[in-house]
């Protein structure tokens, strides 16, 4: 597995609805400063602030325009908006990563394991000097409480270990999965719907 996602990461492999994301990821780490080296994430993020909205410029992959009457909730990494009965929208500002790279692995590590509810990386926003990812996601209903004994037992099966309350860590692919509540996974019909993932590689992900 550790294999196949590195080769996703990496763009040599395909995911669902990784094209986009890719591309990005690849624009990102070819245009950075040589050498890649900064004395903060501050400073990473500047730096590929400045290359997305190029990147965005060049390939008029702007989003000019949100609904704003479409507003569902927001957390404090992310607003979500109602695109329509099938879809929704997500604009998130990357607060929870230190890099906008390390947020564009976590949409391809996300569409790997959860394809039924894979990100589509559509465009970018910006509001007030904050820079927002702007993804397109199937909207589901959910018709029961999820239990949290059942999302730990699903993750186990695949791999996962539960590190604490609800973050979990897969040691094969040296990736961390966290922030698993009840709102973040959705049940419909006894089936779990994972619709917002916080993924995290570690230095174990990049060894053989």
């Amino acid at each position: 597995m550790k294999d196949e996602l590195q080769n996703i990461i990496s763009g040599k492999s395909q995911v669902r609805h990784g094209n986009t994301i890719q591309t990005i990821s690849r624009y990102l780490r070819k245009s950075k400063s040589p050498g890649g080296t900064f004395e903060s994430g501050k400073q990473i993020k500047s730096e590929e602030r400045a290359l997305i909205r190029e990147f965005c410029n060049r390939n008029s992959f702007w989003i000019t325009n949100i609904n704003i009457n479409a507003f569902i909730s927001s957390g404090a990494e992310q607003k979500v908006y109602l695109q329509n009965k099938h879809k929704v929208i997500k604009l998130n500002d990357t607060i929870y990563y230190e890099s906008w790279e390390d947020y564009l692995n976590n949409l391809l590590l996300h569409n790997y394991f959860f394809p039924d509810t894979a990100y589509q990386l559509i465009g970018f926003y910006e509001q007030k000097d904050i820079l927002y990812a702007v993804v397109e996601q199937k909207f589901v209903e959910s018709n029961s409480a999820t239990k949290l004994e059942n999302v730990g037992e699903f993750l186990i099966s695949n791999g996962f270990i539960n590190t604490r309350n609800n973050d979990y860590f897969n040691p094969e692919a040296g990736i961390i999965l966290e922030d698993l509540h009840d709102e973040n996974v959705l049940t419909f019909d006894s089936n779990l719907f994972f619709i917002d993932t916080v993924f995290y590689l570690t230095a174990a992900f990049y060894k053989s």
